[in-house]
């Protein structure tokens, strides 16, 4: 099947994105519940807006009964609870807290086992993942999420082995009888063990990482993350990161302090508007006319990946985010800045929202952050444009200056020209001579198949409507999602090895930029021709 990427395997990468895939698989799908949580957080705890504790002043009188307790709310004290959940003491927890404390308690993390379980085995591996899951909940103290991460993957693995073992041999009629029995007994078993062993050995991975970010920040080091959490934002390998270690131990700081630093140390959107603002001023041809929109829909619209291009076509840049980033976790780390749940995606509205609930000063320092964040990476991104500035413009004078593609797939280090990605790549129009079969469904898959590809599937939508095709399905999702059934495979170019694994029937098409990619009006030719083949 001719494609518009190579077909060299990516080795490590690949293998690291499709895990940092499967850990944003089971997170992103269940933000909303993270945002809920947050918000009732923020407005009902003793500190929040109408809390006994408001610092407005004033509380609402019914907040007693939506936190749990009874009573006058003035007699709730948040710091009962939270010590009534480190001691392990559930019953004076939920007499203190009714509605914070099950929801980050039971829901958060039984959502992202359930989510985890599915993933591997649809949804009996979701059932027994979610029963498992809470074995480990209660065996423990605190709230679950490293264990619901491992644990519910894990129980639906178990279950799809358990399967394999009398696939085919149950008598007609037994089918339903067996399976829902041996789905419960093996819940049963697995939550017992959850119970036993496997929560307390979570606690103490819980506890050494927590420690490990602990002792950074004691000796104020965690600046130095970024050092790691940039360049692989910019490589598609930060999901690995953020899911599997700074958004499970942020759930539980928010859960002690209201707030944490961890929430922001990925998803902070100054450094990316930094970068776009002197690719704004300092880049040349197509780079310098696309970067001041792109930086609208990275900073308001929190899809980080549209700044990635503009990185890897001078990577020397990454350094100015290396900095930007580590700027502004140094802000929130000396002026105690954070926010009360995951910001996702990382827009300058959601960090508002994930921000306001530490009150005014908090969200300065968080707003303080970001600006810092992104100066620190305008700075020294303008003075490593201006330094190539005549040597961009001598070699090539429009697109992204001289980059050349120099990729390895296994390395994703892949720069070229936005306006020139067909030549770059195999054309799309080369797929279309293999094209024997109509296109019918067009996927875009990305990582969490939310933002940027739900960008890109609009944009395509809209040419091919503009054309008269009205009978073509473009539709966005994850990559882990993928199951063949797409006629044609939109990704951008660090990702198609992975969806070329998933869906290796399909054609496949790379763009380094999901808002104006030059593949579009070939794929859109490509529909029409096949459509006038077919009359």
């Amino acid at each position: 099947m001719t494609t518009t990427s190579p077909s060299k395997p990516g080795g490590a990468r690949v293998a690291v994105q499709r895990f940092g895939t499967f850990l944003s698989g089971m997170i992103m799908p269940n933000i909303a519940a993270f945002i809920a949580w947050g918000f009732i957080t923020m407005l009902f705890i003793p500190a929040g807006f109408f809390g006994a504790d408001s610092p407005f002043g004033w509380h609402w009188a019914p907040v007693a009964e939506i936190i749990g307790g009874g009573g006058d709310a003035a007699t709730i004290q948040w710091e009962g609870a939270m010590t009534a959940l480190a001691e392990g003491d559930g019953g004076n927890f939920f007499a203190y807290v009714g509605l914070v404390g099950p929801m980050i308690t039971y829901l958060l993390p039984l959502l992202i086992a359930n989510m985890g379980g599915r993933l591997v085995y649809g949804e009996r591996g979701g059932v027994v993942a979610t029963i498992a899951t809470m074995g480990v909940i209660v065996g423990t103290n605190i709230p679950m999420f490293l264990g619901a991460m491992i644990m519910g993957p894990l129980a639906a693995w178990i279950t799809k082995q358990m399967d394999k073992l009398w696939d085919g041999k149950i008598k007609a009629g037994f089918e339903m009888l067996v399976n829902n029995f041996s789905a419960g007994i093996l819940g049963m078993i697995l939550a017992v063990a959850g119970f036993f062993a496997f929560g307390p050995l979570m606690l103490g991975i819980s506890a050494a990482l927590g420690g490990a970010v602990g002792w950074l920040v004691s000796f104020n080091l965690l600046p130095l993350v970024s050092i790691i959490v940039e360049p692989a934002k910019v490589l598609f390998l930060n999901n690995a990161i953020n899911h599997g270690v700074f958004t499970p131990l942020g759930i539980e700081q928010a859960a002690e302090t209201g707030k944490s630093i961890l929430f922001l140390i990925e998803a902070n959107p100054g450094p990316g508007l930094g970068l776009l603002m002197a690719f704004t001023f300092f880049g040349v041809g197509a780079a310098k006319a696309s970067a001041p929109g792109a930086a609208v829909i990275q900073f308001f619209g929190g899809i980080h990946e549209i700044y990635f291009p503009y990185a890897l076509s001078k990577p020397m840049t990454i350094l100015a985010l290396i900095a930007g980033g580590a700027s502004g976790v140094a802000t929130n780390m000396l002026l105690n800045g954070g926010l009360g749940f995951p910001a996702a995606p990382g827009s300058i509205i959601a960090v508002t929202a994930a921000a306001i609930g530490g009150g005014v000063g908090n969200l300065l320092v968080v707003y303080l952050s970001v600006v810092i964040a992104a100066v620190v990476t305008f700075l020294l991104t303008g003075i490593i444009l201006r330094s190539s500035r005549k040597r961009d413009l001598a070699a090539e004078g429009d697109a992204f200056g001289a980059a050349i593609a120099q990729t390895e797939a296994n390395k994703g280090k892949k720069s070229e020209h936005l306006s020139n990605l067909a030549a770059a790549s195999a054309p799309a129009t080369t797929a279309t001579a293999v094209a024997t079969a109509p296109i019918e469904n067009i996927v875009f898959a990305c990582d969490a198949g939310m933002g940027s590809s739900a960008m890109g599937a609009s944009v395509l939508r809209n040419k091919l409507k503009k054309a008269g095709i009205t009978d073509v399905n473009v539709t966005n999702q994850a990559i882990a999602n993928l199951d063949g059934t797409a006629d044609l495979v939109i990704t951008q170019q660090q990702l198609t090895d992975r969806a070329k694994d998933k869906s290796p029937n399909s054609i496949h098409v790379s763009v380094d930029n999901f808002m104006n990619a030059p593949q579009y009006e070939e794929v859109v030719e490509m529909v029409q021709s096949q459509k006038e083949g077919q009359q």
